[in-house]
C-alpha cells in the first residue's frame, strides 16, 4: 500500500501581463494611485495577453471609472526572473473580473500551467479576491494537478513593475499538497 505524504513548496513566479489597463505608482512611500489607460490600446498588438471579452451590462447604467463588470481573459507567460525576456516556465491562464464599483478589485481565476523542469504538466489553481493597487495582494491557492494533487495554500502577488504595455507582478506562492 502506497502512503500518502504531505510536502510543502514555495517558489516565485513573475507573471508578465502585456497592454493592462492600469497604470499603478506610487506619490509617496504611503499613497498609492492608479489610472485607466486606453482600452483599445490594451486590446490589440500581436503580442496581447489580457483582453476584455465582456464590457459593463447596460442594465448596470454604471459611471465608474473603474469599468465595474468587465472580463477579462489573460494568457501570460509565467517566467523566473523579473524580465520579459527571461525564461518562460509555464502559462497564466484564466480570468478576471472587475467586481467593486468603489476601488480596483478584481475576481481571479488563475492557473499556473507549468511547461518545464520538476513541475511540468502541473498546475496550480488561484480563486480570490486581487485588490489591484495595494502593495501586497493575498489570494487561496484552491486546488492543483499532477505534482500539486490536492494543492492548498496561498500566493502573494506584489506589482515589481508596471509600464503603459506591460506589468510584471511577483507571485510568492506557498503551498502543501500530496504526492
Amino acid at each position: 500500500m502506497a502512503s500518502s505524504m504531505l510536502k510543502t513548496h514555495s517558489f516565485i513566479l513573475f507573471l508578465i501581463l502585456f497592454f493592462i489597463t492600469v497604470i499603478a505608482g506610487r506619490r509617496s512611500d504611503s499613497e498609492v494611485f492608479g489610472k485607466y489607460i486606453s482600452i483599445s490600446s490594451c486590446n490589440s498588438g500581436k503580442n496581447a495577453t489580457a483582453i476584455r471579452v465582456a464590457a459593463e451590462a447596460p442594465l448596470t447604467n454604471c459611471s465608474s471609472p473603474l469599468i465595474f463588470g468587465d472580463v477579462y481573459l489573460v494568457d501570460d507567460p509565467l517566467t523566473i526572473e523579473p524580465d520579459v525576456n527571461s525564461k518562460m516556465v509555464g502559462k497564466a491562464q484564466g480570468s478576471y473580473v472587475v467586481v467593486s464599483q468603489g476601488e480596483l478589485s478584481l475576481l481571479m481565476v488563475l492557473n499556473f500551467a507549468f511547461t518545464e523542469g520538476k513541475y511540468n504538466g502541473s498546475t496550480l489553481s488561484v480563486l480570490g479576491r486581487n485588490e489591484v493597487l495595494s502593495a501586497v495582494r493575498e489570494m487561496p491557492i484552491v486546488g492543483g494537478s499532477g505534482v500539486f494533487r490536492f494543492a492548498r495554500g496561498y500566493a502573494q502577488a506584489k506589482t515589481h513593475s508596471i509600464t503603459q504595455i506591460h506589468a510584471i507582478v511577483e507571485y510568492n506562492v506557498f503551498v502543501f499538497h500530496y504526492c
